[in-house]
This record gives C-alpha cells, sequence and structure tokens, in this order.
C-alpha cells in the first residue's frame, strides 16, 4: 500500500513538472518575441538612419567652419576727443558674419573709417574711460561701420589697442 501511494505521488508530480516546463517555454517565447518586436520597431521607427547622422555630421562640421570668426583689420586711428588736449589711439578688428563680404568691406574702408573718426572724435574722455563706456563705444562702431557699408556685414567689433592721452 505504501508502493501505491508513492506511485500515485510520482504520477501527480510528473504533470506538475510538464505544466510548469510548459509555461516557463511559453514565457520564454513570450520575452523573445517582444525583445525582437521592440528592436524591429526602435530600428525602423525610432533610431536615425545611416543617411541621416552623415548629414548630422556634414552639418556639424559646416556650423564649425562657419563660426571660424573672419576678423577685418583696420590701421590705427589716432584721433582727438571731445576733450581738449586729449586724444585716443585705438586699433580694432570688425569680424565680417560672412568671408563673401571680405571685397565689400575692402572696398568700404574709406568710408568705414570715416565713420569711426567722426564717432570717435565727438566722445569725451570721460564717457570711454568705464568698461560701459567701452562697450557703448563698440556697439555705436558697430552700427556706423554697418551703416557704411550699406549692409549688416559687422557682427562685432575687437579693441586691439586703446591708448587715451
Amino acid at each position: 500500500m505504501a508502493e501505491e501511494k508513492e506511485e500515485v505521488q510520482d504520477k501527480q508530480e510528473e504533470p506538475k513538472k510538464k505544466g510548469k516546463s510548459k509555461l516557463l517555454i511559453i514565457v520564454a517565447l513570450v520575452l523573445i518575441l517582444g525583445g525582437a518586436g521592440g528592436f524591429f520597431a526602435y530600428t525602423k521607427f525610432i533610431a536615425p538612419k545611416g543617411e541621416a547622422k552623415t548629414e548630422e555630421v556634414k552639418k556639424e562640421a559646416d556650423l564649425v567652419q562657419e563660426e571660424e570668426p573672419l576678423l577685418f583689420s583696420l590701421e590705427p586711428f589716432v584721433v582727438n576727443l571731445s576733450d581738449r588736449g586729449r586724444f585716443l589711439k585705438v586699433s580694432l578688428k570688425l569680424e565680417l558674419i560672412d568671408k563673401r563680404y571680405e571685397k565689400l568691406a575692402e572696398a568700404r574702408v574709406p568710408q568705414i573709417r570715416d565713420a569711426i573718426i567722426t564717432l570717435i572724435s565727438s566722445k569725451s574722455a570721460e564717457s570711454i574711460s568705464t568698461p560701459e563706456g567701452k562697450f557703448q563705444l563698440k556697439d555705436e562702431l558697430l552700427m556706423r561701420a554697418n551703416t557704411a557699408t550699406g549692409r549688416d556685414i559687422f557682427k562685432n567689433v575687437y579693441f586691439t589697442d586703446f591708448v587715451m592721452q
């Protein structure tokens, strides 16, 4: 009788083991299929394509090249200020927005220099001696230089020498 009970228990355990292994196989298949479907959806719809990546790299390279400043130098200026007996020696460089405007700037040097001399000679030593005064002078110089060329071809002004006496 004890042997019969053992045989019955063994027979009951075998179907339980088979049921568990079937369940495990089904879960594994579902996970594999889900992973494969997710990978397919990602590569097909979400991930950037190889061509798009190369275009992005080209655009970034172009931006780096565009960000390289092209500086247009002018001869130093020695100008009397509006205060009697005071003068300013200043050297500056104008940053062009694009290389293609370099010839236009070269052609307009006399007009640019005239606009700068006229502006600086109207300033007092006190008004341009502070950092705020220099920033204001830069803004005005930029505006005058662009006006002298007839287009907005300059985007910044840099002082390379600034001596007041």
